[in-house]
């Protein structure tokens, strides 16, 4: 290493490591503690857990709530739900296993104090809609995040995990993981029984609408670095659905959330001309997807697409027709307290555009496209089901374990989960915290154990920007502009522009096909050659260029995947023009990818669909 041979190794010894303290490791770290009373239950978050997570700046409305306990919602009214919303492919069993425990989440949220708004004549939890109760939500994520502390034998904040460990002995076991300081620049290596991944999905993989300085105003959290897909894709896990990402209706520049608009205000939507669209899109639609139109809720791709198809149609911009709602003092503190409590962004930009949506009606956009587990679409991690309720070829080990022996995940990390959203995030957490537990307890005295050659090469591989940075940086006297490394943002730019333009990202309408998927793999094999010689001037350009390492390789499989599924599922979140309609007969199927980090080649297979529920 030569120049930065001075830094300090850590070394940490725990049973069940949890990797991401974002809603889902909270929930993992809780539920360890619980069952594993006398464990070492390890937390490392990339940033504080106090205020890190997608569920970071706060939320207006917990999206998955039962309400069980009043007969609102079953588990099974869930599932069909949210198979009808991905077009009929969703693991049944992993999305009963989330709805039958999340209303013991939420009833934990509000005895540890997060201000629930309820209905004073029932006393009910507040409904913005069929499965959303409203919150308070400004200090959800530290009310959650105190009681994994608490739960944690240690929390290691600024501490970014870049690789899993295997087992000395047996190679397809986890053992543990690496990574450093962001502050400091101390190496860390983790030794555990059990790792649970829970770390985040993938933003800012393609490009998005907002440049330059604004480039952070995304959608999905701009600090999840697809840690949750290619910490398990680089030790061979198998990954699902990664073709599945998601495109989201928003508010224009600021990226607020339209659903307390459509939900609680009752607004619609409406094109240039003030006219309801989307019902004359219906045959197009129908030639498309068949039936799965006249399905109800219409699958919030459909009505993606019709927006697009209106916007192509030269009858754009599209607005929330707000004007009549906010004429009610009541709807119009609703809809600014919506954005304060989680979007603060978008206010700012209504404010400095000279929009008062009581005036005006603010246009609406579609977001660039994000791959996520936890959110409305099934990509992520292949993993077992539930003993007693998943089929038999979903099942083959503990619940919520990948394909990797020990390896467990929650949150954006598994796939085939679809709505999970904030509280169903962490209560994945804590369904694969407790199997992680039991994992543990059956071990006995076949311990993993970590290779020293294995850490000690990856130390070098993880620090290898600062020492590429110091020596190249004398080769030029000004600019950033370096013959020997490239910076991780020109990196990340690249490999934008590689996404947006050949995996079907905003410039081409969310459009691709084989051509161009295979142009695309091309581009990004050039890219993770270059990625050898990225160079980072400190230590937070070197989180930067390993969230760039990890949202390179988790783009891959996005490509693989993309390429692999030869029909349009999803219309409104991209198209393959060569293939345009919805194939049930052939494509009625998960897809799985396995890399093999030796050959770096990509194996791809279907897997059948089961519907548990009628």
């Amino acid at each position: 290493m030569g120049l930065f041979t001075g830094r300090k190794t850590v070394f940490v010894e725990s049973d069940v490591l949890v990797i991401g303290g974002g809603m889902a490791g909270c929930g993992a770290t809780y539920e360890s503690r619980y069952w594993g009373r006398d464990l070492k239950v390890v937390c490392v978050e990339k940033a504080n857990i106090e205020r890190s997570g997608a569920v970071a700046q706060g939320l207006y409305a917990i999206n998955c709530y039962m309400g069980m306990q009043w007969g609102e919602n079953q588990p099974e009214d869930h599932v069909r739900y949210a198979r009808n919303d991905l077009m009929g492919l969703v693991r049944e069993d992993l999305g009963y296993d989330v709805a039958r425990h999340v209303d013991s989440s939420v009833h934990k949220f509000e005895e540890w104090g997060l201000p629930m708004m309820k209905d004073k004549e029932t006393g009910r939890y507040q409904r913005e809609g069929k499965w959303q109760i409203m919150i308070h939500g400004e200090s959800y994520k530290p009310i959650v995040a105190e009681a994994a502390r608490k739960a944690a034998t240690k929390v290691y904040n600024r501490v970014m995990v870049t690789h899993l460990l295997m087992d000395k002995t047996r190679p397809n076991r986890v053992a543990g993981a690496v990574g450093f300081n962001v502050r400091s620049g101390d190496f860390y290596v983790f030794q555990a029984k059990a790792v649970v991944v829970a770390a985040g999905g993938a933003s800012n993989i393609f490009k998005p609408h907002s440049v330059g300085e604004g480039m952070g105003r995304t959608w999905y959290a701009p600090w999840s670095s697809a840690s949750a897909y290619a910490l398990p894709i680089r030790v061979g896990a198998k990954m699902t659905q990664m073709e599945n990402r998601i495109v989201l209706t928003r508010f224009k520049d600021g990226y607020g959330p339209v659903g307390a608009y459509f939900l609680h205000l009752k607004t619609n939507t409406e094109n240039a001309y003030g006219e309801d669209y989307e019902s004359t899109w219906y045959d197009s639609i129908k030639e498309l997807v068949g039936d799965y139109v006249d399905h109800q809720p219409v699958p919030t791709c459909l009505r993606n697409h019709a927006f697009l198809q209106e916007v192509k149609a030269g009858r754009g911009p599209i607005r929330m027709h707000t004007k009549e709602a906010f004429k009610d003092p009541h709807k119009e503190q609703v809809g600014w307290e919506n954005f304060l409590g989680m979007t603060i962004g978008q206010a700012v930009v209504w404010a400095s555009q000279n929009i008062d949506p009581k005036e005006i009606n603010p246009e609406l956009v579609m977001s660039e496209p994000y791959v996520m587990g936890s959110h409305a679409t099934c990509s992520g991690a292949w993993a077992s089901g539930p003993e007693d309720y998943a089929p038999d070829e979903y099942q083959w080990g503990y619940n919520r374990m990948m394909t990797v022996e020990g390896l467990f995940g929650a949150g954006d990390t598994i796939g085939g989960t679809a709505h999970k959203f904030s509280s169903g995030s962490f209560t994945e957490g804590r369904i694969a915290g407790k199997a992680a537990v039991r994992y543990v307890d059956d071990l006995g005295n076949d311990q993993p154990r970590v290779r020293e050659s294995e850490y000690e090469d990856l130390m070098q591989v993880i620090f290898q920007p600062l020492e590429n940075y110091a020596v190249g940086r004398n080769e030029i006297v000004s600019g950033t502009v370096s013959p020997s490394y490239l910076l991780p943002m020109h990196g990340l730019q690249r490999l934008e522009k590689i996404m947006d333009e050949y995996v079907g990202g905003i410039s081409a309408h969310y459009t691709t096909n084989e051509p161009l998927l295979t142009r695309g793999l091309e581009l990004l094999d050039m890219l993770k050659e270059d990625l050898d010689h990225l160079g980072a001037e400190d230590l937070h350009q070197l989180q930067r260029a390993w969230e760039l390492q990890h949202r390179v390789l988790a783009s891959e499989c996005v490509t693989h995947h993309t390429n692999f599924r030869k029909e349009t599922r999803w219309p409104g979140y991209y198209y393959r023009a060569d293939h345009r309609k919805l194939d049930d007969t052939d494509w009625h199927c998960f897809t799985l990818s396995q890399y093999d980090r030796e050959s770096g080649k990509w194996a791809m297979e279907k897997a059948p669909v089961y519907h548990i529920i009628d």
